[in-house]
């Protein structure tokens, strides 16, 4: 499926080579201020070539508005955004053309749809989540109406892993930082790591922690909308996510309940081993989530494969890619739960009767 959300829904268009990328938002409330400039400096985060430790495919990333914004407010009409690609060297992918790249989509599109458009993995490619983080920013811009606020950072690259209590982590280095890494300390061993990948024609995986405040007791709908599995669904649909945690997630596993349970005082949860979810909805404390983004597949080492006829063959790749795709993907990883958050906030408007009595002034 190309549309994501149940009240709040974007669908995303476009292929990696094509002549552009883009997003259809429908869903938006009207008077929602539009900040346009906010939503450029989103798209700049995840854009291409911005430093060693991407992609050098460069590519400006400049969206365009087309629809369902006036006078720098949403109009509940359907809110079209453009980005033209730039900068698409295909003729980088036609020794490829008829093979099938390691650990890519490119064997089950192929099987499943029976076209192979090699260019760059078409739409499997993760050029799409621009349109992704353009949709994002749009739902940040309702949330901040309500002072809710998602972040992000990266905890972990390879092995290396920050030993911080996520209360610890550092989001306003990692505002600064050109890897979005939440410890100070290890930010030029990760570095390190990803370079080190990189000279040697390999890639490396990250672990990404995305958090939310303010939330509200509440959001989340019961059995099978829950919050939890709306998040882990939105983050597992990211390009190279391999496995998603909420709270304590596997460790929780690893506990008694005596342990694991977030014990009350006071009206205040004294831990949060739920990540902020309970039963599926929100308990008004910080959501926490962990993603897990596994080594960019796009390697410069000869891999054993096959091509389309079935014969074995070598996969020698050429062209531009991350060495490290968790970086980019933890801004991703920040859209898709502003979008979950946004939509769970529209859904609950009408759970209860009252709600929907003082919207038409009757309570």
């Amino acid at each position: 499926m190309n549309t994501f959300g149940t009240r709040l829904k974007f669908t995303s268009f476009g292929e990696s080579h094509g002549m552009a990328i883009g997003c259809v938002i429908d869903g938006m409330p009207a008077g929602v201020k539009f900040d346009e400039e906010f939503l450029q400096k989103e798209l700049d985060k995840r854009k291409p070539g911005k430093n060693t430790f991407s992609t050098p495919r460069k590519e400006s990333d400049r969206a365009q508005i087309l629809s369902g914004v006036f006078e720098g407010f949403t109009t509940a009409a359907p809110i079209a955004i453009v980005i033209f690609n730039e900068n698409a060297h295909s003729k980088d992918y036609e020794n490829i053309k008829d093979l099938f790249r390691p650990a890519h989509a490119d064997f089950t599109y192929f099987h499943k749809f029976g076209i192979r458009d090699y260019r760059g993995g078409g739409r499997s490619s993760a050029r799409e989540s621009a349109a992704r983080v353009a949709a994002g920013a749009v739902a940040a811009m309702l949330l901040k109406e309500f002072e809710i606020e998602v972040q992000s950072g990266i905890f972990s690259v390879g092995a290396i892993n920050s030993k911080l209590d996520s209360a610890e982590f550092d989001f306003d280095f990692a505002q600064k930082s050109e890897i979005f890494c939440l410890d100070p300390k290890l930010e030029e061993e990760f570095k390190q790591e990803i370079l080190k990948a990189k000279k040697a024609k390999d890639s490396v995986g990250a672990g990404v922690y995305t958090r939310v405040k303010n939330a509200f007791a509440g959001l989340g709908e019961v059995l099978y909308d829950k919050l939890d599995s709306k998040l882990a669904h939105a983050l597992m649909g990211i390009n190279a996510v391999k496995a998603v945690e909420i709270g304590s997630g596997i460790k929780a596993s690893q506990m008694k309940g005596s342990q694991n349970n977030d014990l009350m005082k006071d009206n205040v949860f004294l831990s949060n081993h739920s990540g902020g979810i309970l039963g599926g909805i929100s308990n008004g404390n910080l959501i926490e989530t962990k993603t897990y983004f596994k080594p960019t597949p796009s390697i410069f080492l000869a891999q054993q494969t096959q091509n389309i006829a079935g014969e074995n063959v070598l996969c020698e790749l050429k062209g531009r890619h991350d060495p490290c795709v968790g970086v980019r993907g933890s801004v991703v990883a920040t859209a898709m739960v502003r979008l979950v958050i946004a939509d769970s906030l529209l859904l609950n408007a009408s759970s209860k009767l009252e709600y929907l009595k003082k919207i038409y002034k009757l309570f």
